[in-house]
C-alpha cells in the first residue's frame, strides 16, 4: 500500500489522497487516476475513494461546481463539458452543469470579446477570426453570433 518516496520516506495510500484533497477538489476519476502511481494494489483505490465520498471529502458535486465557477468566466459550456467529461463526471452532472453556463453565456462571451479585441471587425476575415476566437473558447455558435452583433451595435451607437 506504500511507495518508496526519494528520501527514503514512505507515505500511506490514505496520506496521498488527503494532501491532494487540502490542495484542491478533484472528481473520483481523477484521484484515482493520481493515487494509482502509488500503489501495486488497485483494490485499495476504489475502497478509499468509497469512504471519502462517504466522508463527504470527496464530492464529484463540489468538484463540478468549483470548475464551472472559475471556468465560466472565460470558457463557453462545449469548452466546460469537455473538461468534465474528461475529469470523470457523469452525464447528468455535465448537462446540468451547463444548463447554468447557458443562462449567461452570451454576456460571458461578449466580455471575452471585449478584453482581446474591443473593437467590431473591420471585413469578413476579422469576423472569422474574432469567431474563431471564441469558438477555441467553447462557445456555441448562436453565442458568437450574437456577441459579434452586439459589438457591431454597439459601435453603431457610439458617435
Amino acid at each position: 500500500m506504500t511507495r518508496n518516496l526519494k528520501h527514503g520516506q514512505e507515505k500511506s495510500l490514505r496520506q496521498r489522497a488527503l494532501e491532494y484533497l487540502g490542495k484542491r477538489e478533484y472528481s473520483a476519476y481523477e484521484l484515482a487516476n493520481k493515487l494509482q502511481a502509488y500503489t501495486d494494489e488497485a483494490d485499495d483505490i476504489p475502497a478509499l475513494i468509497s469512504e471519502f465520498k462517504e466522508r463527504g471529502w470527496l464530492s464529484d458535486v463540489r468538484f463540478t461546481e468549483q470548475l464551472v465557477r472559475i471556468r465560466k468566466v472565460k470558457f463557453g459550456g462545449a469548452k466546460i463539458a469537455n473538461e468534465l467529461r474528461e475529469k470523470g463526471i457523469s452525464d447528468e452532472l455535465i448537462a446540468e452543469a451547463v444548463s447554468d453556463v447557458k443562462e449567461n453565456e452570451l454576456e460571458n462571451a461578449t466580455e471575452v470579446w471585449r478584453k482581446k479585441y474591443n473593437q467590431p471587425a473591420s471585413d469578413r476575415n476579422e469576423w472569422a477570426k474574432q469567431a474563431r476566437f471564441l469558438q477555441s473558447r467553447g462557445f456555441s455558435f448562436d453565442t458568437i453570433k450574437a456577441a459579434l452583433k452586439a459589438a457591431e451595435d454597439d459601435n453603431d451607437e457610439t458617435p
